[in-house]
């Protein structure tokens, strides 16, 4: 039996559309084993209880390509990221699973192979990288490979996920992305991404300026209930920078360490506001995926 434990993560981070990431430290554990036959599936709703498991798919990438052919598998799943509110739950799915099923066969796939495989599964690296290897990342997938760097982020900035109780699919928050953009919002975003990634480094004040996106937070946010309410009411209480986490629902706030009443402000200023938001601190998660039994 296998047992592996994953992070959660946030990915966008403003304008690093597809390429930004951080490890949160909100975990999904996998345990597999292999069994006498069949597919047992453990701890999902009914609708993830098939061979269409993210989990169970990812896992076949490496028998397949270790030409192993299982008798029969058991999944269980404990997952503290909840689905489909940009928290990286398939990324952690898909790094999970193929790792359970690198170690259950004794597999010989080296942690870059395993992300190229992850990210040709999901698409694109800016989950599957940190959920992977820890820490904030900056990756680009290029030709069937994925090229990363990892960012040391200043102790001084605190991260707050607000979760609401409802849901924004990842295929519908794509759904409303344009197919063109104008020159100045290519421009816009790439002098941001480049100035948050220092801001984030030396921990400044240009986090405000620098988390500013144009290619996808304008069309996103229409899909989010309250989402201005929620941004308004984050400055107000002296949030640095707020965020879409990755396709939605969530929303990241990124307050300065000292602000040790920022959570319980927010959360009695948000009880005004339609819907059930959650407000949980989250902390950078550096030591990414691992083979915890």
């Amino acid at each position: 039996m296998v047992k592996v434990r994953v992070p959660a993560t946030t990915a966008n981070i403003g304008p690093g559309f597809d390429c930004l990431g951080i490890a949160l430290d909100l975990y999904c554990y996998i345990e597999v084993e292999e069994i006498e036959k069949g597919l047992v599936i453990e701890g999902c709703t009914d609708e993830f209880k098939s061979e269409d498991n993210l989990i169970y798919k990812s896992m076949k990438r490496i028998f397949e390509g270790a030409f192993y052919s299982p008798k029969g598998i058991k999944i269980k799943v404990d997952s503290e990221i909840p689905i489909s509110r940009g928290l990286g739950s398939s990324a952690a799915c898909i790094v999970g699973g193929l790792l359970a099923a690198k170690e259950l066969i004794g597999g010989a796939y080296s942690l870059d192979e395993i992300l190229d495989i992850a990210t040709s599964i999901e698409g694109h690296p800016d989950n599957v990288t940190p959920a992977l290897i820890g820490g904030m990342t900056a990756s680009v997938y290029e030709n069937g490979r994925v090229y990363y760097n990892k960012i040391n982020v200043s102790d001084r900035f605190k991260f707050y996920a607000l979760i609401p109780d409802f849901k924004v699919s990842t295929e519908e928050a794509r759904k409303v992305l344009p197919k063109v953009i104008d020159y100045k919002d290519a421009v816009f975003n790439v002098g941001r991404v480049s100035l948050l990634i220092t801001s984030l480094m030396e921990g400044n004040d240009n986090i405000k300026i620098a988390c500013m996106d144009k290619l996808h937070e304008d069309y996103r946010s229409r899909l989010i209930k309250g989402f201005d309410v929620i941004k308004k009411k984050c400055l107000d209480l002296g949030s640095l920078a707020i965020f879409i986490s990755g396709s939605g629902s969530t929303v990241m706030a990124v307050v300065d360490k000292d602000k040790k009443d920022f959570k319980q402000k927010l959360e009695r200023a948000i009880d005004e506001v339609d819907g059930n938001w959650r407000v949980k601190e989250v902390n950078i998660d550096y030591e990414g995926a691992k083979i915890i039994k």
